[in-house]
This record gives structure tokens, sequence and C-alpha cells, in this order.
């Protein structure tokens, strides 16, 4: 299933895209499980797929606003450093373990909607595209043979960096929580619609222009080992979101260094999961 949330007519709600209609689920199950995260937390996707196959796709997509598939995830982490080609052109060494920080959930804009450009407090407005895992059952010290069990689906994400303030200091935090600069989705891909998620590639685009490239099967940290990881120090739980990590070619550590601006936009694509397109301005 391909599942998307939304506003229609001042109300939130979500259900399965299908081509460009959606079919939403009825009152009853909304009652029960009120939006996405509900649905994960409480192990529905089987019942909401029994539920939406006999409704009919009456919804339109081009009438809804797009939310974040996730609107409320209990934790969001990000995976920095996590493609040879990213850490070849930052010029750091290779690391034994991931590199771990966090975003915060109010950071999160859906597809279509404006990437808020930092007016006043920086112009080094970056790019990072990105597969981002939801977590579907949660956990605590889990297998890497087991991890991919605990994956509920995939969607696309856009960790927009602000650059000169993920450098104040060693802790990257500051650079990665502005508001309006966590572009994701269009929809949340459930895991069985994937066969093979390391052979989807991984597009950015910048006004059409391809600025990083990469098969999935790139990752340093495999989704196995980053999800073990994480496990061993927090328990995961259904709806967190995993964002794994960007490959080389962001704007930072071009010649010369190519940062967002405002009218500009970004596209992030993964063959199979499907494409988040924003534009940034200055709000």
């Amino acid at each position: 299933m391909k599942l998307v949330a939304y506003q229609y007519e001042g109300k939130a709600g979500y259900g399965v895209l299908s081509g460009d209609r959606i079919a939403a689920p009825g009152k009853d199950f909304l009652e029960r499980y009120p939006d996405i995260r509900s649905v994960l937390d409480g192990g529905a996707l089987p019942k909401l797929q029994e539920v939406v196959t006999s409704a009919p796709a009456t919804l339109a997509l081009a009438d809804v606003e797009l939310l974040p598939p996730l609107a409320n995830p209990r934790k969001i982490f990000c995976v920095g450093l996590n493609y040879k080609s990213h850490v070849a052109e930052t010029k750091r060494p290779d690391a034994e373990h991931p590199a771990i920080f966090v975003r915060f959930a109010d950071s999160l804009i859906a597809d279509g909607a404006p990437l808020r450009y930092p007016s006043g407090k920086s112009e080094k407005f970056d790019f990072e595209g990105e597969l981002a895992v939801v977590i579907g059952k949660g956990g605590s010290d889990i297998a890497e043979a087991d991890a991919m069990a605990h994956i509920a689906g995939y969607a696309c994400f856009n960790d927009a960096t602000v650059r000169d303030w993920q450098r104040h200091t060693h802790q990257w935090t500051p650079g990665k929580n502005f508001p309006g600069t966590g572009a994701f989705g269009p929809a949340l891909v459930t895991a069985d619609e994937i066969a093979d998620i390391t052979q989807s590639v991984l597009t950015t685009r910048l006004n059409g222009a391809v600025m990083q490239q990469a098969p999935l099967s790139d990752l340093i940290f495999t989704l196995p080992v980053i999800i073990s990881y994480l496990s061993t120090f927090t328990p995961l739980s259904p709806g967190d979101v995993i964002a794994t990590g960007t490959p080389g070619g962001v704007g930072d550590r071009r010649e010369p260094p190519l940062y967002m601006k405002p009218g500009d936009t970004v596209e992030v694509e993964i063959s199979g999961i499907g494409l988040l397109k924003n534009t940034v301005k200055a709000l």
C-alpha cells in the first residue's frame, strides 16, 4: 500500500493512494485508528488493507493538501555520513559506528509544502536527499537478522540543512532543526511493496539538474545495522522515523558551493518509493 495523510475540507485524514485517487477508511475504522501512527501502534496495516480493498477511491489527490505521512512520530533519527561518496567529499575518516543525530517533529513538512528559507539567519541552505524508514514493530536489542521485519515502510526525505548553524559546534542539532526544513513524503510505501530496497536508486534534483544519485546498496551502515544499533540504546516504537543518510553531491561540498535559495525547486526521487517535491520560500 501507499499510505498518504492529508487535509481535506478542514479535516485531517488518511488513506491508500492508487494512481491519482485515494481510498479512505470508513468512520468506524477512523474512530479506532485516527491517524497512520495509530494504525502502526495497533498492528492494523492488514486490517486497513482489507477495509480499503472494498472502499471506492473517490477522493482525488489533486483536491487534498498532503501532510507528512507521519506528522507525529515518536522519534526521528538521522544517520550522518552514511555513503562513501559523501564521506569522501567531507574528507572525514571512516567510522566504526553510525553517526546519529535527531530531528524534531515540528520541523517536518509534506510533499508540495514550501521548504522554509532561513531568511536573515543564513544563506547556506543545503539539500540532502535520503531514504526514510518507518518502524512498524517496536523493540529493544533487535538482532540484525530480525531488523527488516520491524520496518513498516519507506518514504522519501529531504534533510535540508542550514550548514553554518550545523557547524557552530561539533553537535549538528541546530542546523538540522530549523522550522519547515524536513521534507517527508509523499507517501509511506509499505515494506511488502518493495522486494529489495537495496536495488532502489536515490536521485536529488535542484531546478531539474541532478545533484545526487546513488543506489541504496551504497549505504555504509545498512538498514539492519542501523536498526539494531539504535535499538541497543533506546527502544524503537511503531511510528519512529529513521532518515538513513545522504549520498555525495551536496551543495556545500561543490566548487563553488551551491546552496538553495528562494524560488528553487528540489526533488528527491527513490525508484519504487516516489517523488518528493518542494519549492524553497522565504516565509
